[in-house]
């Protein structure tokens, strides 16, 4: 049964209706057809009309959905010959990131991402999207792969933000985001990077030292989880949808103040109702970028990025 989330309700109390007068049509004979396609109508434009208004925290709520997108889904819908590169070579293969070679229209990439689980079993396997310093050690060796061999990078993020455990703590967590967010700054080739669900503090930027940065249309990006925010703010963590509203979490919030370079549009509901479409309006975004960064040399895709990143957070003084 699919997950309903609350602001949907009353589009899910049209559909009802519609399924009762078509159980009703085929039980008595009647012909209700007219009435089926006026409720059916009124169900298209609620969805158009509540899905061009959402608040950031119901984009949370959609960001989060269980039946969204996963990182190997989209590997397997936009790319060929993915073949899968294990381990950070000091004796770990940190589930939560998986990465490896594939081709992209027929060339080859370095993809790499933070995969979620589709049922507990697999969450546990994935550690429920939270790497660990292991799996940044092992984006980072992946990351040099693609520099030796000159291929293009593209990182596709969803986490609710590094594991937070003792143990990841005693085997340098900070130290291996850093690290990251470091060498990617000096690679010589494109790196994109799209947050596709949520893009959550350093676990997020670990992956998304890029030259492009992308979101899709439902997804968020922020150095901290609404929720922490609010715990630290009021105290209380059930004001989220306060915090997220002051954090400008969503897309179209930081295409206006130049963190990211492009909102990918979803379908209507959000992607996970139509993963192709999805994949599909991801896929031209990623072509597009590519031939732009295809055409930079090796020094200007260093000082693209480390400008990029450099004039994020600029004030001024009055």
């Amino acid at each position: 049964m699919a997950t309903v989330l609350d602001f949907e309700k009353p589009i899910i109390d049209i559909q009802n209706k519609i399924e009762e007068l078509r159980q009703l049509s085929e039980n008595s004979g009647l012909d209700l057809e007219e009435q089926i396609e006026s409720f059916e109508k009124q169900a298209e434009d609620k969805k158009k009309e509540l899905y061009s208004t959402l608040k950031p925290s119901q984009k949370l709520q959609i960001s989060r959905h269980s039946d969204r997108p996963k990182f190997l889904d989209y590997v397997h819908l936009m790319c060929e010959d993915f073949i899968e590169l294990h381990g950070d070579r000091e004796g770990m293969d940190d589930r939560a990131i998986i990465g490896g070679i594939a081709k992209f229209n027929g060339k080859p990439v370095m993809i790499i991402g933070i995969q979620k689980g589709k049922s507990t079993k697999e969450n546990l396997e994935y550690n429920f999207g939270m790497p660990q310093p292991q799996g940044y050690r092992k984006a980072l060796r992946l990351f040099k792969h693609a520099d030796k061999f000159k291929m293009p990078i593209i990182t596709i993020i969803d986490t609710p933000g590094a594991y937070p455990g003792i143990k990841a703590e005693e085997t340098g967590q900070g130290a291996a985001i850093a690290m990251n967010l470091r060498e990617m700054s000096k690679l010589s080739v494109p790196a994109i990077a799209i947050i596709s669900g949520e893009g959550c503090s350093g676990g997020a930027l670990g992956l998304a030292v890029s030259n492009v940065v992308m979101m899709l249309e439902h997804s968020y990006y922020t150095v901290i989880s609404p929720e922490g925010c609010a715990s630290i703010l009021w105290r209380d963590a059930a004001k989220f949808a306060d915090a997220a509203e002051a954090l400008r979490i969503t897309s179209k919030d930081l295409l206006e103040l130049g963190i990211i370079d492009e909102e990918i549009s979803e379908p209507i509901g959000g992607a996970h109702t139509d993963y192709e479409a999805t994949a599909k309006s991801m896929k031209t975004a990623i072509e597009g970028a590519l031939e732009k960064l295809s055409k930079m040399s090796a020094e200007e895709l260093r000082t693209q990025r480390y400008e990029k990143f450099r004039k994020m957070g600029q004030f001024l003084e009055v």
